[in-house]
Protein backbone atom coordinates (compact mmCIF):
# COMPACT_ATOMS: atom_id res chain seq x y z
CA UNK A 1 0.00 0.00 0.00
CA UNK A 2 2.80 2.44 0.87
CA UNK A 3 4.42 2.01 -2.54
CA UNK A 4 1.14 2.61 -4.38
CA UNK A 5 0.44 5.75 -2.33
CA UNK A 6 3.81 7.23 -3.23
CA UNK A 7 3.25 6.62 -6.93
CA UNK A 8 -0.19 8.30 -6.84
CA UNK A 9 1.18 11.32 -5.04
CA UNK A 10 3.95 11.72 -7.57
CA UNK A 11 1.44 11.47 -10.46
CA UNK A 12 -0.80 14.10 -8.88
CA UNK A 13 2.11 16.44 -8.41
CA UNK A 14 3.17 16.01 -12.02
CA UNK A 15 -0.41 16.55 -13.27
CA UNK A 16 -0.85 19.67 -11.21
CA UNK A 17 2.19 21.22 -12.82
CA UNK A 18 0.55 21.29 -16.29
CA UNK A 19 2.33 23.50 -18.74
CA UNK A 20 3.40 26.12 -16.24
CA UNK A 21 6.86 27.57 -16.49
CA UNK A 22 9.22 25.84 -14.10
CA UNK A 23 9.92 27.92 -11.05
CA UNK A 24 13.36 29.45 -11.15
CA UNK A 25 15.60 28.57 -8.27
CA UNK A 26 18.87 30.06 -7.23
CA UNK A 27 21.55 27.39 -7.42
CA UNK A 28 23.94 27.90 -4.55
CA UNK A 29 27.45 28.49 -5.73
CA UNK A 30 30.31 27.02 -3.80
CA UNK A 31 32.46 29.63 -2.14
CA UNK A 32 35.91 29.38 -3.66
CA UNK A 33 38.43 28.00 -1.24
CA UNK A 34 41.17 30.36 -0.29
CA UNK A 35 44.47 29.05 -1.53
CA UNK A 36 47.28 29.18 0.98
CA UNK A 37 50.92 29.18 0.00
CA UNK A 38 52.77 26.60 2.08
CA UNK A 39 56.47 27.29 2.71
CA UNK A 40 58.98 24.71 1.53
CA UNK A 41 60.38 22.93 4.57
CA UNK A 42 64.16 22.61 4.29
CA UNK A 43 65.27 19.23 5.63
CA UNK A 44 68.95 20.13 5.28
CA UNK A 45 68.44 23.14 7.50
CA UNK A 46 66.56 21.06 10.09
CA UNK A 47 69.39 18.53 10.05
CA UNK A 48 71.95 21.25 10.72
CA UNK A 49 69.86 22.44 13.67
CA UNK A 50 69.95 18.87 15.05
CA UNK A 51 73.70 18.64 14.44
CA UNK A 52 74.36 21.93 16.23
CA UNK A 53 72.57 20.74 19.37
CA UNK A 54 74.58 17.52 19.51
CA UNK A 55 77.83 19.46 19.09
CA UNK A 56 77.37 20.90 22.56
CA UNK A 57 77.48 17.38 23.97
CA UNK A 58 74.79 15.77 26.17
CA UNK A 59 72.37 18.52 27.22
CA UNK A 60 71.91 17.32 30.77
CA UNK A 61 70.47 20.05 33.04
CA UNK A 62 72.97 21.95 35.19
CA UNK A 63 75.92 21.13 32.90
CA UNK A 64 77.92 23.54 30.73
CA UNK A 65 76.67 21.86 27.54
CA UNK A 66 73.10 22.47 28.69
CA UNK A 67 73.79 26.13 29.47
CA UNK A 68 75.57 26.71 26.15
CA UNK A 69 72.79 25.07 24.16
CA UNK A 70 70.13 27.10 25.98
CA UNK A 71 71.93 30.29 25.02
CA UNK A 72 72.16 29.20 21.38
CA UNK A 73 68.51 28.14 21.19
CA UNK A 74 67.37 31.43 22.68
CA UNK A 75 69.49 33.49 20.27
CA UNK A 76 68.39 31.42 17.26
CA UNK A 77 64.70 31.73 18.08
CA UNK A 78 65.19 35.46 18.74
CA UNK A 79 66.10 35.76 15.04
CA UNK A 80 62.76 34.26 14.00
CA UNK A 81 60.03 34.99 16.57
CA UNK A 82 58.17 38.14 17.64
CA UNK A 83 58.78 37.47 21.32
CA UNK A 84 61.06 35.15 23.28
CA UNK A 85 60.34 34.12 26.85
CA UNK A 86 62.81 32.09 28.88
CA UNK A 87 61.03 30.43 31.76
CA UNK A 88 63.48 29.59 34.55
CA UNK A 89 62.12 27.23 37.17
CA UNK A 90 63.24 24.98 39.97
CA UNK A 91 61.78 21.56 40.55
CA UNK A 92 62.50 18.28 42.32
CA UNK A 93 63.96 15.11 40.85
CA UNK A 94 62.96 11.51 41.60
CA UNK A 95 65.70 11.30 44.26
CA UNK A 96 64.47 14.38 46.11
CA UNK A 97 67.23 16.68 44.88
CA UNK A 98 66.29 20.12 43.62
CA UNK A 99 67.31 21.08 40.09
CA UNK A 100 67.06 24.14 37.84
CA UNK A 101 65.34 23.95 34.48
CA UNK A 102 64.70 26.31 31.59
CA UNK A 103 61.73 26.26 29.21
CA UNK A 104 62.21 28.36 26.07
CA UNK A 105 59.15 29.88 24.39
CA UNK A 106 58.99 31.55 20.97
CA UNK A 107 55.82 33.55 20.23
CA UNK A 108 54.53 34.33 16.72
CA UNK A 109 51.61 36.76 16.21
CA UNK A 110 51.14 37.44 19.95
CA UNK A 111 48.00 39.48 19.22
CA UNK A 112 46.11 36.54 17.62
CA UNK A 113 43.43 34.93 19.80
CA UNK A 114 43.45 31.59 18.00
CA UNK A 115 46.69 29.84 18.93
CA UNK A 116 48.46 26.57 18.24
CA UNK A 117 51.28 25.34 20.47
CA UNK A 118 54.10 23.28 18.95
CA UNK A 119 56.57 21.66 21.32
CA UNK A 120 59.47 19.29 21.91
CA UNK A 121 61.96 18.70 24.71
CA UNK A 122 65.49 20.00 24.34
CA UNK A 123 67.27 18.28 27.24
CA UNK A 124 68.93 14.87 26.87
CA UNK A 125 68.95 11.80 29.10
CA UNK A 126 71.65 11.66 31.80
CA UNK A 127 71.71 7.84 31.67
CA UNK A 128 72.15 5.46 28.71
CA UNK A 129 70.28 2.92 30.83
CA UNK A 130 69.06 0.86 27.88
CA UNK A 131 72.49 0.46 26.29
CA UNK A 132 73.54 -3.10 25.49
CA UNK A 133 76.94 -2.47 27.08
CA UNK A 134 76.66 -2.28 30.87
CA UNK A 135 79.72 -0.01 30.94
CA UNK A 136 77.72 2.68 29.14
CA UNK A 137 74.57 2.54 31.23
CA UNK A 138 75.49 5.43 33.54
CA UNK A 139 76.78 7.67 30.73
CA UNK A 140 74.72 10.60 29.35
CA UNK A 141 73.45 10.44 25.77
CA UNK A 142 73.57 12.87 22.83
CA UNK A 143 69.82 12.60 22.36
CA UNK A 144 70.03 13.33 18.63
CA UNK A 145 66.68 11.66 18.01
CA UNK A 146 65.26 11.75 21.54
CA UNK A 147 65.03 15.50 21.90
CA UNK A 148 67.17 17.23 19.26
CA UNK A 149 65.19 15.94 16.25
CA UNK A 150 61.93 17.53 17.39
CA UNK A 151 63.70 20.77 18.27
CA UNK A 152 65.44 20.79 14.88
CA UNK A 153 62.13 20.48 13.05
CA UNK A 154 60.58 23.27 15.14
CA UNK A 155 63.55 25.58 14.57
CA UNK A 156 63.17 25.16 10.82
CA UNK A 157 59.40 25.77 11.14
CA UNK A 158 60.22 28.95 13.08
CA UNK A 159 62.57 30.06 10.30
CA UNK A 160 59.79 29.51 7.77
CA UNK A 161 57.30 31.46 9.91
CA UNK A 162 59.66 34.42 9.67
CA UNK A 163 60.18 34.05 5.89
CA UNK A 164 56.46 33.60 5.15
CA UNK A 165 54.25 35.12 7.85
CA UNK A 166 51.45 33.04 9.32
CA UNK A 167 47.78 33.73 8.49
CA UNK A 168 46.70 36.94 10.25
CA UNK A 169 44.15 35.25 12.51
CA UNK A 170 46.56 32.59 13.75
CA UNK A 171 49.23 32.68 16.44
CA UNK A 172 51.78 29.97 17.11
CA UNK A 173 53.81 29.34 20.24
CA UNK A 174 56.83 27.07 20.06
CA UNK A 175 57.68 25.69 23.51
CA UNK A 176 60.94 23.82 24.11
CA UNK A 177 60.58 21.90 27.35
CA UNK A 178 63.44 21.15 29.70
CA UNK A 179 63.83 18.21 32.11
CA UNK A 180 61.65 15.82 30.16
CA UNK A 181 64.16 12.99 30.30
CA UNK A 182 65.50 13.05 33.87
CA UNK A 183 63.46 10.15 35.21
CA UNK A 184 65.14 7.47 37.36
CA UNK A 185 67.64 5.00 35.93
CA UNK A 186 65.89 1.75 35.02
CA UNK A 187 67.89 -0.05 37.72
CA UNK A 188 66.47 2.38 40.31
CA UNK A 189 62.93 2.60 38.92
CA UNK A 190 61.39 0.26 41.48
CA UNK A 191 63.18 2.00 44.35
CA UNK A 192 61.74 5.39 43.42
CA UNK A 193 58.39 4.27 42.02
CA UNK A 194 55.41 6.29 43.22
CA UNK A 195 52.20 6.20 41.20
CA UNK A 196 51.22 9.60 42.65
CA UNK A 197 54.22 11.36 41.12
CA UNK A 198 55.39 11.78 37.52
CA UNK A 199 59.18 12.07 37.60
CA UNK A 200 59.31 12.66 33.85
CA UNK A 201 58.22 15.69 31.79
CA UNK A 202 59.11 18.09 34.60
CA UNK A 203 59.40 21.14 32.33
CA UNK A 204 56.04 20.40 30.75
CA UNK A 205 54.47 19.98 34.17
CA UNK A 206 55.80 23.37 35.24
CA UNK A 207 54.67 25.14 32.06
CA UNK A 208 51.23 23.51 32.21
CA UNK A 209 50.74 24.89 35.73
CA UNK A 210 52.31 28.28 35.02
CA UNK A 211 52.36 29.00 31.26
CA UNK A 212 54.32 31.88 29.76
CA UNK A 213 51.11 33.97 29.58
CA UNK A 214 48.66 34.04 32.47
CA UNK A 215 45.49 32.17 31.55
CA UNK A 216 47.07 30.90 28.33
CA UNK A 217 44.86 28.73 26.12
CA UNK A 218 45.51 27.16 22.76
CA UNK A 219 43.18 25.61 20.20
CA UNK A 220 45.37 22.52 20.22
CA UNK A 221 48.96 21.37 20.62
CA UNK A 222 51.35 19.08 18.73
CA UNK A 223 54.33 17.50 20.48
CA UNK A 224 57.26 16.08 18.50
CA UNK A 225 59.43 13.36 20.01
CA UNK A 226 61.87 11.07 18.19
CA UNK A 227 61.02 12.31 14.70
CA UNK A 228 64.42 11.81 13.06
CA UNK A 229 64.99 8.06 12.73
CA UNK A 230 65.08 6.06 9.52
CA UNK A 231 61.95 4.19 8.42
CA UNK A 232 59.77 5.64 11.21
CA UNK A 233 56.43 4.32 12.36
CA UNK A 234 54.04 7.02 13.58
CA UNK A 235 50.82 5.41 14.88
CA UNK A 236 48.17 7.36 16.75
CA UNK A 237 49.65 7.33 20.25
CA UNK A 238 47.15 5.96 22.77
CA UNK A 239 46.79 8.95 25.10
CA UNK A 240 46.76 11.37 22.15
CA UNK A 241 43.78 9.55 20.73
CA UNK A 242 42.08 9.48 24.11
CA UNK A 243 42.52 13.16 24.92
CA UNK A 244 42.53 14.74 21.46
CA UNK A 245 41.31 12.30 18.81
CA UNK A 246 40.02 15.13 16.61
CA UNK A 247 43.52 16.62 16.49
CA UNK A 248 45.31 13.38 15.64
CA UNK A 249 42.65 12.52 13.04
CA UNK A 250 43.09 15.95 11.47
CA UNK A 251 46.89 15.61 11.34
CA UNK A 252 46.85 12.04 10.05
CA UNK A 253 44.35 12.94 7.28
CA UNK A 254 46.75 15.63 6.11
CA UNK A 255 49.61 13.11 6.26
CA UNK A 256 47.62 10.83 3.96
CA UNK A 257 46.90 13.73 1.58
CA UNK A 258 50.64 14.41 1.38
CA UNK A 259 51.47 10.78 0.61
CA UNK A 260 52.94 9.89 4.01
CA UNK A 261 50.51 7.08 4.80
CA UNK A 262 53.16 4.31 4.87
CA UNK A 263 54.70 6.07 7.88
CA UNK A 264 51.65 7.65 9.54
CA UNK A 265 49.69 4.48 10.16
CA UNK A 266 46.02 4.44 11.07
CA UNK A 267 46.69 2.25 14.09
CA UNK A 268 46.49 2.74 17.83
CA UNK A 269 49.95 3.10 19.30
CA UNK A 270 51.30 2.33 22.76
CA UNK A 271 50.66 4.41 25.88
CA UNK A 272 53.51 6.91 26.17
CA UNK A 273 54.03 9.12 29.21
CA UNK A 274 55.37 12.26 27.54
CA UNK A 275 55.13 16.05 27.66
CA UNK A 276 51.62 15.98 26.19
CA UNK A 277 50.15 14.35 29.31
CA UNK A 278 50.47 17.46 31.57
CA UNK A 279 49.38 19.64 28.66
CA UNK A 280 46.13 17.69 28.43
CA UNK A 281 45.56 17.00 32.12
CA UNK A 282 46.78 20.24 33.71
CA UNK A 283 46.67 22.94 31.02
CA UNK A 284 43.53 21.54 29.38
CA UNK A 285 45.01 21.90 25.89
CA UNK A 286 44.09 19.01 23.56
CA UNK A 287 47.57 17.87 22.54
CA UNK A 288 48.89 14.94 20.53
CA UNK A 289 52.30 13.28 20.44
CA UNK A 290 53.89 12.51 17.07
CA UNK A 291 56.38 9.86 18.16
CA UNK A 292 58.20 7.00 16.45
CA UNK A 293 57.01 3.72 17.96
CA UNK A 294 58.55 0.43 16.85
CA UNK A 295 56.58 -2.59 18.17
CA UNK A 296 59.31 -5.09 17.20
CA UNK A 297 62.11 -3.16 18.94
CA UNK A 298 64.13 -4.77 21.74
CA UNK A 299 63.54 -1.48 23.62
CA UNK A 300 59.88 -2.18 24.15
CA UNK A 301 58.09 0.05 21.65
CA UNK A 302 60.85 2.61 21.17
CA UNK A 303 63.59 2.74 18.49
CA UNK A 304 66.67 0.59 19.06
CA UNK A 305 68.91 3.59 19.86
CA UNK A 306 66.51 4.94 22.51
CA UNK A 307 68.31 5.75 25.78
CA UNK A 308 71.61 4.38 24.47
CA UNK A 309 74.86 6.10 23.52
CA UNK A 310 73.99 5.27 19.90
CA UNK A 311 71.31 7.96 19.87
CA UNK A 312 73.66 10.20 17.91
CA UNK A 313 73.76 12.14 14.65
CA UNK A 314 74.69 9.04 12.63
CA UNK A 315 71.15 7.75 13.14
CA UNK A 316 69.33 10.90 11.99
CA UNK A 317 67.55 10.72 8.64
CA UNK A 318 66.96 13.97 6.75
CA UNK A 319 63.98 12.48 4.90
CA UNK A 320 62.15 11.79 8.14
CA UNK A 321 62.83 15.32 9.41
CA UNK A 322 61.59 16.69 6.08
CA UNK A 323 58.40 14.61 6.12
CA UNK A 324 57.43 15.65 9.66
CA UNK A 325 58.30 19.30 9.03
CA UNK A 326 56.37 19.42 5.76
CA UNK A 327 53.33 17.93 7.48
CA UNK A 328 53.55 20.44 10.32
CA UNK A 329 53.74 23.44 7.98
CA UNK A 330 50.69 22.23 6.03
CA UNK A 331 48.66 21.73 9.21
CA UNK A 332 49.56 25.18 10.54
CA UNK A 333 49.20 27.26 7.39
CA UNK A 334 45.94 25.57 6.36
CA UNK A 335 44.35 26.15 9.78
Amino acid sequence: MKKTFIVIVVLLIVASCGNKEPKKTNTPTEKPRKTVAIPQFNADSAYQFVAKQTQFGPRVPETQAHADCAEWLTEKLYDFADTIIVQDFRTRLFNGNGIDGKNIVAVFHPEAKKRIVLCAHWDSRPFADHDADEANMRKPIDGANDGASGVGVLLECARQFRLQPLPENLGVDIVLFDLEDYGPHQEDAEKFYDDRVNYWALGSQHWSKAPHVYGYKAYYGILLDMVGGSNPNFPKEYYSQGYAAWVSNKVWRKAYDLGYRPYFTNEMGAMVSDDHIPMNQIAGIPTIDIIDLQPSSSNGCFPEVWHTINDNLEHIDKETLGMVGDLLLHVVYEE
